[in-house]
């Protein structure tokens, strides 16, 4: 079986081969670091982070590199409102994306090159395109020349005679062509600088990524990402900078993730409708929004709601109650050694069999353009299963019974270790859960196990009216519970 992944440069699904066999390169473009990250972000950052785990797992060896943007007039003034230089905010909002990354599960990558590191290289990169005659220079701000690349609009499918129609152009821009953009902006008043051949400036957006990815990938590296909002201008803009100073492919594939959406509109700071990730993380457990964002193919559009995120709690409830109960069942009294697959029958073997099948159903969606909510109904499938193999069986702790849970157990947290789920005990999964639970519904977990603890010991007493009369004070605080073999179980309705 092969990797397939759509390319947005060639508008269809080819092939994944790398450059190099068994390495692969990957760039995605990160935030600009002036304010904190939000659930747009996150999508993102699971795709990648996703996409990455699987090659890994497929046996590649990756270099993910995602940069911070450093610089920038959003950074600058955020850092005159708080009275302190750029570096102070850039320094804040690192810190606080990676706490939010690490809390979500996200791997770092191999590198996160930052802006101002590199402005050197910028400034060579600016100086080959002018002499290539691809940039010119005005009053110290310099432009990239859009008219002289021909390949200009390729990635985005945009037409330049049709996009030069559709432009407003402004009498007193310095630019020659209003689709060009600025590669080095002359210093303002206030603002950080740095020395050049055109005068102290800084750089613009889009040349930073040409450079960071052409230092840690190469001139030509295999998978250049980042959000479907990147593709035009930013990616277009970098694929004609890169390009156009070396002449080769910046890229073979590009891959683009849809956007996190409220009422039909792209999540963002400027339109004032984003939740941040850190909120969502009060509320919820990290593995749900992994959920929550990898339910639909990474392509697609994720529509936020209070709704969708209460089914992603409810499906990734019906993992770790699996994994609880799994893990409970294996801590019973041993009946002799574990049994050997080969030695199966029956409805044991015919388990055995559709278990040991599903990694293979999962790889081939996963294969098939890292299709994750296939790959999600092949792990739920587990889960059916197995519940259903627990629930049709009386459970002494037979050799044969202790393969099965085992090989369920190993199927699940490595499928989920592909999408960043599991890292979380059982046990402590729905502890965590209970209190988030409790804390907004004005609740003390503590005074809810007592009351547990108590209607056990009634049960055990034989006190059956105790025990229901707990039961009923449970229930009108909108509390289940589930007696099994291995205890009580509660949760909130």
């Amino acid at each position: 079986m092969s990797i397939t992944l759509y390319n947005t440069l060639t508008r269809k699904k080819e092939a994944f081969q790398p450059i190099r066999d068994g390495k692969v390169g990957i760039y995605a473009c990160g935030i600009t670091v002036y304010d904190v990250c939000h659930v747009g972000h996150a999508r993102s950052a699971v795709v990648f982070d996703t996409i990455t785990r699987y090659l890994r797992r497929r046996g590649y060896d990756v270099t993910f590199v995602k940069n911070f943007t450093d610089v920038d007039d959003k950074i600058i003034q955020k850092s005159h409102e708080a009275g302190g230089g750029i570096a102070d905010i850039s320094e804040r909002y690192i810190r606080e994306h990676d706490e939010d990354m690490d809390r979500l599960g996200v791997a770092r990558p191999s590198f996160a090159p930052r802006a101002t590191t590199y402005i050197r290289e910028m400034i060579s990169l600016i100086g080959k395109l002018a002499e290539k005659g691809l940039a010119y220079e005005v009053d110290g701000d310099v432009y990239y020349a859009v008219k002289n690349f021909p390949g200009y609009g390729k990635l985005s499918g945009r037409n330049l005679d049709e996009m030069m129609a559709g432009a407003r152009v402004d009498v007193n821009d310095k630019k020659r062509n209003p689709l060009d953009f600025a590669l080095w902006k002359a210093s303002k008043e206030g603002e950080p600088w740095w020395e050049s051949p055109w005068g102290r400036g800084r750089p613009g957006w889009h040349i930073e990524c040409s450079v960071m990815s052409q230092i840690f990938l190469g001139d030509t590296f295999d998978i250049h990402g980042g959000g479907e909002d990147l593709i035009f201008p930013h990616h277009e803009n970098e694929i004609a900078q890169s390009e156009g100073a070396t002449g080769k492919p910046l890229a073979h594939y590009w891959v683009h993730n849809g956007f996190v959406r409220i009422n039909s509109e792209k999540m963002s700071k400027s339109l004032d409708n984003f939740f941040t990730i850190r909120d969502m993380l009060a509320a919820y457990h990290p593995d749900v929004l992994r959920l929550f964002l990898l339910q639909s193919h990474y392509r697609s559009p994720v529509d936020f709601s209070e709704e969708a995120l209460a089914e992603a709690r409810t499906g990734m409830d019906r993992f770790y109650s699996a994994l609880k109960r799994i893990k409970a069942l294996l801590a019973l009294p041993s009946a002799g050694a574990e049994a050997n697959p080969s030695g199966l029958s029956g409805k044991d073997r015919e388990m055995y069999e559709k278990l040991s099948s599903l990694p293979v159903h999962f790889i081939e969606a996963m294969d098939d353009d890292f299709n994750t909510a296939r790959a999600l109904g092949h792990m739920f499938e587990a889960v059916r299963l197995m519940n259903g193999f627990m629930a049709d069986r009386t459970f002494v702790r037979s050799p044969e019974t202790v393969l099965l849970l085992k090989t369920a157990q190993d199927i699940l947290i490595d499928l989920g270790g592909v999408l960043g789920f599991f890292r979380t005990d059982p046990h402590v999964y729905f502890e965590q859960d209970r209190d988030r639970e409790a804390a907004k519904r004005g609740l003390d977990t503590a005074e809810i196990e007592t009351l547990i603890t108590a209607r056990q010991a009634a049960r055990s007493a034989r006190n059956w009216q105790k025990a229901d009369e707990i039961r009923d004070i449970l229930a009108a605080k909108k509390i289940t519970i589930e007696d099994s073999p291995v205890g009580t179980t509660w949760k909130f309705e």
